[in-house]
């Protein structure tokens, strides 16, 4: 079980000073527009060609070892972004946010439009490795901009509504993907090219970010000798490892209980999965409309997974199956902001690149580490269902622990919690 979450400070979670950038008006509305969009390419990345993967397998089926190669073309940038996030964290801090959103999204296209032009399998699996590379920079960059430009609970509404983009995009972008494939397997990646009109209008809309006063961010003094975070950060990062496969069970994992349950018929489990995507995107809004502290939220909104998890364990119809899911989901749509605003609220100016590297990466480690603990639940216990029981119980052991910790750390300090001084 992760260890405990240290607490932020108030003000790190309060309204805190305005920003140098406005918050209102055109120039915002395209800012933020253009940094949801980046956000969503990684999601493009884990999802678009899915649909396609059995027209790739058929058409590489001379290729020796093609039916484990194939998969990997779906699910290597999850894990170069996963390895690479921390070092593009780094390179954040000490080049810009900005410099690098750019390069990066601009690679982007270069890289995952590369397949419609190569032949060879392992080459197409190399340059969606480097998509992976290219999504860690970007992915990196954009929510680290969340971070620099707001504060307070603007900062908790745009983080939301960054998960809030990525879990309604992953939908549109499923759809489009079988959509596009239906006209041949290399299709697709087409869509890669979008990238190419995003970069212009983030080197004419976005701005360098202005560092912001230690007060304003955190209670941490700035000193020439100030060291990065690690304890404090270290806690949110395991947390967040278990979020991450609590946070894609239902996604990964919902057609294959839908078939254990006798449900075969494809326009049946794409429903189901649609309303487990919606109550995601509800659980962000939500999230983001509460105005609270997200620390004191976490054990609440794990034990909401749990219960979830719990419903689907028990079910045995497909009707109460869907009804665990969407319960799950409102729970994970308000659990991934919440780990990210928390960590966020830890990281001053100079170390926010570098921390939200380290968050990235324990998120999609989760993330890509989720099918195969599930996987060896299954074998343990006899049932994929058994296996969902038994995350559902270890996240409401995570969530009386948390619980357990705040209530300790409030007892020995007396000082009004962070939301009651908002």
């Amino acid at each position: 079980m992760p260890g405990s979450v240290p607490s932020p400070s108030p003000t790190a979670v309060g309204d805190a000073p305005p920003s140098s950038v406005p918050v209102s008006g055109p120039a915002h509305l395209l800012r933020v527009t253009l940094l949801m969009a980046g956000s969503c390419l990684p999601i493009l990345g884990a999802v678009l060609i899915a649909p396609v993967l059995p027209k790739m397998q058929d058409h590489f089926a001379s290729v020796p070892g093609a039916k484990a190669l194939v998969p990997l073309a779906l699910t290597v940038p999850a894990l170069a972004l996963a390895l690479l996030a921390p070092f593009a964290g780094v390179i954040v801090d000490r080049l810009g946010r900005k410099r690098l959103l750019i390069v990066a999204t601009l690679l982007y296209a270069v890289f995952g439009t590369a397949p419609l032009w190569l032949d060879s399998l392992g080459a197409i699996i190399a340059s969606r490795a480097l998509v992976g590379v290219t999504e860690a920079a970007i992915m990196t960059c954009c929510t680290t901009l969340i971070g620099d430009y707001y504060s307070g609970h603007r900062r908790v509404k745009y983080l939301a509504l960054q998960t809030m983009c990525a879990s309604a995009s992953a939908t549109v972008f499923f759809v489009l993907g079988g959509a596009a494939g239906s006209a041949g397997w290399r299709v697709p990646f087409w869509v890669y090219a979008v990238s190419l009109a995003l970069a212009p209008l983030m080197a004419t809309v976005l701005t360098n970010p202005a560092p912001r006063t230690a007060t304003e961010d955190t209670s941490t003094p700035v000193t020439d000798q100030r060291a990065f975070p690690w304890r404090q950060l270290a806690g949110i990062c395991a947390l967040t490892f278990f979020g991450a496969m609590v946070f894609y069970t239902v996604p990964v994992e919902m057609s294959y209980l839908l078939d254990d349950l006798g449900v075969e018929n494809s326009g049946v489990i794409g429903l189901a999965t649609a309303l487990a995507s919606a109550a995601t995107v509800g659980g962000a809004v939500t999230f983001a409309r509460l105005k609270r502290s997200p620390d004191p939220m976490l054990p609440a909104v794990l034990a909401v997974c749990a219960a979830g998890f719990g419903v689907m364990f028990l079910a045995g119809s497909a009707p109460l199956l869907v009804v665990g899911a969407v319960v799950n989901c409102v729970g994970t749509g308000m659990l991934l902001p919440a780990l990210l605003t928390s960590a966020m609220s830890r990281l001053a100016f100079e170390d926010r690149g570098r921390g939200t590297g380290l968050w990235l990466a324990a998120f999609f480690g989760g993330e890509f580490v989720c099918p195969l603990v599930l996987l060896a639940g299954e074998s343990a216990v006899g049932s994929l269902a058994g296996a969902v029981g038994v995350l559902g119980l270890v996240a409401a052991l995570v969530a009386a622990g948390l619980w357990a910790s705040r209530r300790r750390s409030a007892a020995v300090d007396r000082r009004p919690l962070p939301e009651q001084l908002a």
